[in-house]
């Protein structure tokens, strides 16, 4: 394959990638959380680590990015009891731009979320409850979102995944709002 052939190739995938991600990712139908309503949202990324390798993302970045992320995941639930989230991010690597499928690196956000009851004013899960989320795999992803993605792209898709991934941490604790435990599904014994 020609330099000129490589080049064109990467012109047309950084274009696709483009026109791609300026579309808004829907939201799923939200699920049963019920009496949950979000309360404060509370994003901290004072002092994250920051793999070697990425890209450079300031805190104030970061907190705007996942509590817009959180707001539009979580203000969609109307219970009647509020129910605040406190989210620290506690690492990131935002990829690079790299060579294309020899050097792609994908990139990661660490963050360590827990819930208080208002009323009560105490934490529902005594410790933080931390989760490492990816960017995802599609089109804009396959070659390293370093080579199709800005720094703030790549950030918003995070915040995106890192939202939805608390979201279904909450509906795997139905008894926090009031609702019964979800039943244990055990896989059918051989005979």
């Amino acid at each position: 394959m020609t330099f000129a052939r490589l080049t064109a190739g990467l012109f047309a995938l950084s274009v696709l990638g483009a026109c791609v991600s300026s579309k808004e990712v829907p939201v799923e139908p939200s699920q049963s959380l019920g009496n949950f309503r979000l309360g404060h949202n509370i994003v901290v990324a004072d002092d994250p680590q920051k793999v070697p390798i990425s890209r450079e993302a300031k805190p104030e970045d970061w907190d705007r990015s996942l509590t817009a992320a959180l707001e539009k995941r979580l203000r969609r639930y109307d219970g009647d009891k509020y129910f605040n989230l406190g989210v620290s991010v506690d690492a990131y690597a935002l990829a690079p731009p790299g060579i294309p499928l020899v050097v792609s690196p994908k990139s990661v956000l660490v963050i360590t979320a827990t819930l208080w009851d208002d009323a009560a004013g105490q934490k529902i899960n005594e410790k933080g409850e931390q989760f490492t989320v990816f960017e995802g795999l599609d089109g804009n992803t396959l070659v390293g979102s370093g080579l199709t993605q800005t720094a703030e792209q790549q950030m918003e898709r995070l915040s995106f995944n890192a939202a939805k991934r608390v979201e279904r941490w909450l509906t795997e604790n139905p008894e926090w709002f009031g609702l019964p435990p979800n039943p244990v599904v055990r896989p059918p014994r051989d005979k």
